[in-house]
């Protein structure tokens, strides 16, 4: 395959609706319809008929969560789709099979696969003002589950992608549908209220198929109790049918070490775990392995083999890029896509927990129609110098110049601005030393933009400042 063929192909992807681009697209209107997903696997043989599936929404920790659970069942055994979003640096990203993405050679094909059938609702599509064609998620989403097939997985692990109700994952049959977490963001899609939001994202919920919920908010808690009650779906709640205690690293340094977990489920003992070695870093991941392994109970109940030793290593060992991503030492470099106020938050007490106190340098750029204002007052003061930017690969970022005004209304005197990442990491490149900690946070996009510079132009010190770690 050349890269010609490479080119022409993601172009073909990239020219659809995408929503993760569009600076304000409101849910439900005609980018949202099921219809359409159904109407593409039919055509394409309904790859996801039999398929043994995970289905996790949530605000936030849906993709570590997923990530946790598809290590696990790679760990033991089973051979695992895992379909994510968005990806950092390529496509392939958002496709994997135990571990391993997709490779371009394959994208390119399913994307051809998919190209006659697309352009045929296409050209139905533009006869009605109110319609459109398959879009960019929805064409990935069914091109995961045509690469699941074609692999012959025994288990794939969908994470949805916005809300959960009109979401182009929920065409899906699971064993199990999951809801890590309530709170506000996508507030113009998925509305303004707790209870607003966990109505779409309790959308997944289907008939007699077990949803574990991390949910312990009451609003959003008492509308998911609800809504399974309706549709007759066993519910499994953090807080009443299993817990968890987080255990942090003991001391600190520029190695931030792993926490641990003891998870207890009261109504199978046996599935309860002490001293549980956590790969992913902050008490947040303590959250989210819970709601992971209340799940993977719901799979062993049907006679899954998954052993103790498997749930460790799948735990111990899980990868998921710009979620507190330790990506370089000396300086401490950590990435993370955190994009709302509860992940931002999380982030922060990660920092303060997990990591030696150090001066601290922040990059931060973010996406239009998030709580920017709430985002900046808990970052600001827990770094000594502060780099606003504004990504360049999506236009839905937030201007700089609204950055700095932000800055200046909450006396944040110690904030600098750079009209793109490449500029900003200039500036890293002359401010930071090996002692600092540096972090990059405000979305997927600008974590993948400041790894691209740092893949290009890698932080350097002349030999005697340099000592060892």
């Amino acid at each position: 395959m050349g890269s010609t063929d490479y080119e022409r192909a993601t172009a073909y992807l990239f020219d659809r609706i995408n929503y993760e681009r569009a600076p304000s697209v409101t849910y439900g209107a005609r980018q949202f319809k099921l219809e359409r997903m159904h109407e593409l696997l039919e055509r394409v043989g309904n790859p996801q008929t039999g398929m043994p599936i995970v289905h996790v929404a949530g605000t936030k920790g849906k993709g570590s969560t997923s990530a946790m659970i598809a290590g696990v069942l790679t760990a033991a055994g089973y051979r695992t789709g895992l379909f994510t979003s968005p990806h950092l640096e390529s496509l392939e990203e958002r496709i994997a099979v135990d571990g391993r993405a997709c490779s371009a050679d394959e994208l390119v094909a399913l994307i051809e696969r998919l190209r006659p059938e697309v352009d045929a609702m296409d050209q139905v599509a533009a006869r009605y003002a109110d319609e459109c064609g398959p879009t960019y998620f929805e064409l990935t989403t069914v091109m995961a589950l045509l690469s699941f097939a074609a692999c012959g997985v025994q288990a794939a692990v969908l994470e949805v992608g916005l809300g959960g109700r009109l979401d182009s994952t929920n065409v899906c049959d699971p064993l199990v549908s999951v809801i890590t977490s309530i709170s506000f963001d996508h507030t113009r899609q998925l509305g303004n209220t707790l209870a607003a939001i966990a109505y779409e994202k309790a959308g997944i919920v289907k008939p007699s198929v077990p949803l574990v919920s991390g949910v312990t908010e009451d609003e959003p808690r008492r509308v998911i109790e609800q809504i399974c009650h309706e549709r007759d779906s066993r519910l499994i709640q953090l807080g009443r049918d299993f817990h968890y205690q987080y255990h942090p690293p003991h001391g600190v340094d520029n190695h931030p070490r792993p926490g641990r977990m003891d998870f207890s489920f009261p109504a199978a003992p046996s599935r309860s775990y002490q001293d549980v070695l956590l790969g992913l870093l902050g008490p947040h991941q303590a959250a989210n392995a819970a709601v992971a392994l209340a799940t993977l109970a719901q799979l062993q109940d049907r006679e899954w083999s998954i052993a103790e030793a498997h749930l460790r290593s799948g735990l111990a060992h899980v990868h998921s890029p710009a979620r507190i991503e330790v990506v370089g030492r000396r300086p401490t470099i950590v990435v993370d896509a955190a994009h709302n106020v509860a992940s931002v938050a999380a982030l922060v007490e990660t920092l303060e927990t997990s990591f030696a106190t150090q001066p601290r340098i922040l990059i931060f750029a973010t996406t239009q129609d998030k709580d920017v204002r709430g985002m900046m007052s808990i970052l600001l003061p827990k770094f000594d110098v502060v780099l606003l930017t504004r990504y360049g690969n999506n236009p839905r970022g937030v201007p700089t110049e609204e950055l700095r005004e932000i800055a200046r209304d909450l006396r944040a005197d110690h904030c600098q601005t750079f009209a793109d990442p490449a500029s900003a990491w200039d500036a890293v490149r002359m401010l930071a030393t090996p002692e600092h900690l540096l972090c990059v946070t405000g979305s997927f996009f600008i974590a993948a933009e400041i790894r691209a510079q740092m893949a290009m132009r890698p932080l350097a010190w002349p030999q005697h400042l340099m000592r060892p770690a």
